[in-house]
C-alpha cells in the first residue's frame, strides 16, 4: 500500500515540473540580432533593437510580423488574418447548429429510403398480384365479376382481351 501512494506522490511531482517547465518555455522573448540570428531569452530583448526584429513575446499567440503590421509610432498592430480566423474551433453553438443539420440530414436520408423501400414493397405486391390474375386469365375458366350492384357477372370474350391487355401492361412494368 505505501508503494503505491509513493508512485502517486511521485507521479504528481513529477506532473508539476512539467507543468513549470511547460510555463517557462512559454516565457520566451525570440528576435533576431544585428547579424540576423535568432536569440532566444526569458529577458526582453535590448533596446537597441527594433520592433520589427522581434519575433515573439511572452503572452503573445501569433509571433510578430506573422498577421501584425507596425504603425507609424512603431508599435507592433496584432491583426489576425482571415486564414487564422477560419481555423479558429468553432463554438458551442456552431457545433449545435451543425448537429443539427447532420441530425435533419439523416432523418431526411432515413425517411427518402423508407419510403423507397415502401414503394419497392408495394410494386412487388403489386407485380405478384398481375401475375396470379394473368395465370387465371389464361387458364381459360370462366371469370366471374360483380358489378356495382353486387351482382355476379361472367367476363365474355371482349372483356377477357381487355383484362388480358391491361394485365400485360402492368407486367411490362414490373420487369
Amino acid at each position: 500500500m505505501n508503494a503505491i501512494r509513493l508512485k502517486h506522490v511521485f507521479s504528481t511531482a513529477a506532473a508539476l515540473v512539467l507543468l513549470g517547465v511547460a510555463t517557462s518555455a512559454l516565457a520566451q522573448f525570440i528576435w533576431l540580432d544585428e547579424k540576423g540570428v535568432k536569440q532566444y531569452s526569458d529577458m526582453p530583448p535590448p533596446t537597441s533593437v527594433p520592433n520589427k526584429r522581434i519575433l515573439k513575446t511572452p503572452g503573445q499567440n501569433l509571433p510578430r510580423g506573422i498577421g501584425s503590421t507596425e504603425t507609424s509610432d512603431g508599435a507592433v498592430d496584432n491583426a489576425v488574418d482571415a486564414k487564422t480566423a477560419q481555423t479558429a474551433p468553432p463554438t458551442v453553438a456552431e457545433q449545435d447548429a451543425a448537429y443539427q443539420k447532420r441530425k435533419a440530414e439523416q432523418a431526411e436520408k432515413n425517411k427518402k429510403t423508407a419510403q423507397e423501400a415502401k414503394q419497392a414493397s408495394d410494386k412487388a405486391e403489386n407485380c405478384a398480384r398481375a401475375r396470379a390474375n394473368q395465370r387465371t386469365l389464361d387458364s381459360g375458366t370462366r371469370v366471374a365479376q360483380t358489378d356495382a350492384n353486387g351482382q355476379r357477372s361472367f367476363m365474355n370474350d371482349d372483356q377477357r382481351a381487355k383484362q388480358n391487355a391491361d394485365n400485360r401492361a402492368v407486367l411490362n412494368d414490373c420487369q
